[in-house]
């Protein structure tokens, strides 16, 4: 019994050394994720929109991050004034700009397709039978659709 006791209080009192490596992977690791991730991804859009607004030019059609649509009448440092309607001109910043729109965004349909006809809505059919005085069609009270009288409940 005394030997057990001994192992341990020698067990609990050495310690056992880890690696320092091993215990900073895991922080390492999580680290490496995070920037292949979110913050990679995050500068290249980044970089994609300050390239985008840097070359929006005069003419261009763009649509704003509000969801504006207008044609780009003049630009200046910081600001682009947009025509959004014959004769009505708002300034919106360029970092405003979410996207141009091209000749292929808009949806033309193309010269060798034909643009499809609408459908017309098929009317209802015509029943034989007469309206209800009330202006109801064949509308069935719940407890009748069920075989129920009204007065009936489900109490015996």
């Amino acid at each position: 019994m005394t030997a057990l006791i001994h192992l341990a209080t020698v067990a609990a009192t050495t310690q056992s050394k880890a690696n320092p490596i091993a215990t900073l992977l895991p922080i390492v690791l999580i680290g490496v994720v995070f920037y292949f991730l979110l913050i990679r991804p995050q500068q290249r859009r980044q970089r994609a929109q300050k390239e985008m607004t840097s070359s929006t030019e005069v003419g261009d059609e763009v649509v704003t991050i509000g969801g504006l649509f207008g044609v780009v009448r003049e630009i200046d440092d910081d600001s682009i004034l947009l025509e959004v309607a014959p004769g009505t001109e708002l300034r919106f910043l360029r970092s405003a700009i979410a996207r141009k729109l091209n000749v292929e965004d808009e949806a033309a349909p193309a010269d060798d397709e034909e643009p499809e006809e609408p459908e017309e809505p098929e009317e209802p059919e015509e029943s034989d039978e007469p309206d209800a005085p009330d202006g109801s069609h064949d509308y069935l009270e719940p407890d009748e659709e069920f075989g129920k009288d009204k007065g009936s409940g489900d109490k015996p």
